[in-house]
């Protein structure tokens, strides 16, 4: 596979998204309020009701997350 000079890495890390891009995925969804942490010192985040609505716009199917 041939690389073009203007891309960027996308890596994965157990079969989600890591890395840099990752980590602004994870900033943007927080800034734009579509997770948050119920607690601050919690471990995992929670889909907002917007982050619902615009992350179904995006075509994502919520119905595949399960806890």
């Amino acid at each position: 596979m041939k690389t073009k000079m203007n891309t960027k890495p996308a890596k994965t890390c157990y079969n989600h998204i890591g890395g840099k891009l990752g980590e602004l995925l994870l900033e943007m969804f927080v800034d734009q309020a579509w997770i948050q942490k119920n607690d601050p010192t919690d471990k995992y985040y929670v889909i907002t009701e917007k982050g619902q609505t615009e992350f179904t716009k995006l075509g994502l199917d919520l119905s595949q997350i399960t806890t």
